[in-house]
């Protein structure tokens, strides 16, 4: 009888162990997963804006997905949540979850953000992402963020930009001078320097500025999404090549307290979802443009390229802003300098492995 008991006993003890061990793994697997995230994602962009407001909701839809539905971020039009030029800091805070915008908007309380914004003169799309990705942009990038209690994920690319759109036909240098322009990042110190009166506004409120005629001249984004925003009704004259945004980068800001109370699986599958986002977004905006400008040429929109004249002196007053941002700021030095060794060094191989369009 003592023999059965012990045997009866043995096995019961066999079963809490395996029954534990099933638990513990469970836990484990649970907290490699990290628990459920449910983050607002407030946006400067509106989402039914082209590349750069879609490439928002498609980053929503997708970690989801990728997740299994573990992180889940919400998106809420500008102003849904906090007006669009202040999310910086209500991200910083931790009023705000998370926040879909560009470095360039935040010129204001950190210089440095804008060279992880657009450069004018700068590189390209795949010579933007080699530098930032693995020439030492994405270290600095991360250490001013967190600086901020902020982390931020680049989450998004588009191609050149169209330079502007005015009413009036620019014949000469002079006829730049007074004119009121709405402009973006490093490139409106640019234009300041040429005359221009230049002022950022956001999104939704260009289009009543310029049709009112509190600004005389735009440049906004590329032409597909000019064109979905109308500035060809108001203003004719739309000049090329975009010189202050060969390439523009967007970004995923997340509270960096709340960024570590993640998992790293859930980072690793945040961070996976933007690099798709990048794949996507700079693949989509090189398809869209052709059938943009076809469309602006049928509405009566007249095309420019700027004369050798105008970029000679743009490019002369850009160095000037460059230098004079590196000596009052300690990291847009560091960004900058980062950059131009890299591309100093990325020269060689442009030359080596690209035809050139002028060949």
């Amino acid at each position: 009888m003592i023999k059965f008991f012990r045997s009866v006993y043995c096995v019961i003890i066999l079963i809490l162990l395996v029954a534990c061990s099933g638990n513990v793994e469970k836990k484990s697997e649970a907290s490699s997963e990290g628990n459920p995230v449910n983050f607002k994602l407030a946006s400067t962009y509106p989402s039914s804006l082209t590349i750069l407001g879609t490439m928002a909701t498609r980053f929503e839809k997708q970690i989801d997905l990728i997740s299994g539905g573990n992180i889940k971020f919400r998106f809420f039009e500008p102003g849904a949540l906090a007006p669009p030029l202040e999310t910086f800091d209500a991200v910083s805070y931790g009023a705000l979850d998370s926040a879909w915008s560009s470095p360039g908007f935040w010129s204001g309380k950190v210089p440095a953000l804008q060279i992880f914004a657009a450069i004018p003169f700068g590189p390209d799309s795949a010579e933007y992402m080699a530098w930032y990705y693995n020439g030492g942009g994405q270290e600095i990038f991360e250490d001013i963020y967190h600086k901020h209690n902020i982390h931020s994920i680049i989450c998004g690319i588009s191609p050149p930009e169209a330079s502007g759109w005015f009413k009036k036909e620019i014949k000469t240098l002079d006829d730049l001078k007074g004119i009121r322009m709405r402009f973006f990042g490093l490139g409106a110190r640019v234009m300041s320097k040429m005359g221009v009166s230049t002022q950022l506004l956001a999104t939704g409120d260009i289009f009543p500025a310029l049709e009112l005629g509190a600004i005389d001249a735009t440049e906004f984004s590329v032409p597909a999404v000019d064109q979905k925003l109308g500035f060809d009704k108001i203003a004719k004259h739309y000049y090329f090549p975009g010189w202050h945004q060969q390439s523009t980068f967007f970004e995923l800001m997340i509270n960096l307290d709340k960024w570590q109370t993640l998992s790293e699986r859930q980072k690793a599958e945040i961070n996976t979802t933007c690099g798709d986002n990048m794949r996507f977004g700079i693949a989509e905006g090189e398809a869209l443009q052709a059938e943009a400008i076809n469309k602006l040429k049928a509405s009566g929109t007249i095309f420019h390229k700027w004369p050798e004249e105008f970029l000679d002196a743009f490019e002369a007053a850009w160095m000037d802003v460059a230098e004079e941002e590196a000596a009052k700021d300690p990291d847009f030095k560091r960004s900058w300098q980062s950059l131009q060794n890299f591309r100093a060094s990325y020269k060689t191989w442009k030359e080596l492995g690209y035809i050139k369009a002028d060949r």
